[in-house]
């Protein structure tokens, strides 16, 4: 077993979770063997110090469905949605979260996040950001009081 894989399962229990090989089956045991199960394929694959960011990095980003370079707004990165209110709506197939209307107007509905003083964060309709091309999606958060 690796080092990584033994110092995930230390991490788990300083967490609160209960060893895995004691855990019952439910969300606490399938999380930990999942994040166990990525972890030593990560070990298996052999990085070095210079190629682990990089794969981290890339690997975050994809399994969140976010794009590894700038979205350019050409035709080609646009699903036609349909029409609200009448109006054509196109969503951006590298970023979910990213529309344009009719008139050509692209926003970022995830562009600012509400949390909350206990942490909890929340999006309305207040999230959204007008943006233009190249983009970087960001998130900007803003703390409201409770």
């Amino acid at each position: 077993m690796s080092n990584l894989v033994e110092y995930a399962k230390r991490e788990f229990k300083a967490l609160g979770y209960d060893p895995i090989e004691e855990c019952e089956n439910g969300p606490d045991k399938r999380i930990q063997e999942n994040v166990l199960e990525l972890l030593k394929v990560f070990s298996k694959q052999g990085h070095s110090g210079f190629s682990a960011p990089f794969c981290i990095g890339y690997f975050e980003k994809l399994a969140k469905f976010e794009p590894l370079t700038p979205l350019q707004g050409t035709d080609d990165e646009w699903y036609d949605i349909g029409e609200t209110a009448g109006k054509p709506l196109f969503q951006n197939k590298r970023c979910s979260h990213v529309f344009k209307d009719a008139d050509g107007r692209a926003y970022d509905i995830d562009g600012k996040i509400f949390r909350e003083p206990n942490g909890a964060c929340y999006t309305n309709n207040e999230s959204t950001v007008f943006i233009e091309f190249p983009y970087i999606p960001k998130r900007e958060y803003v703390d409201v009081a409770e």
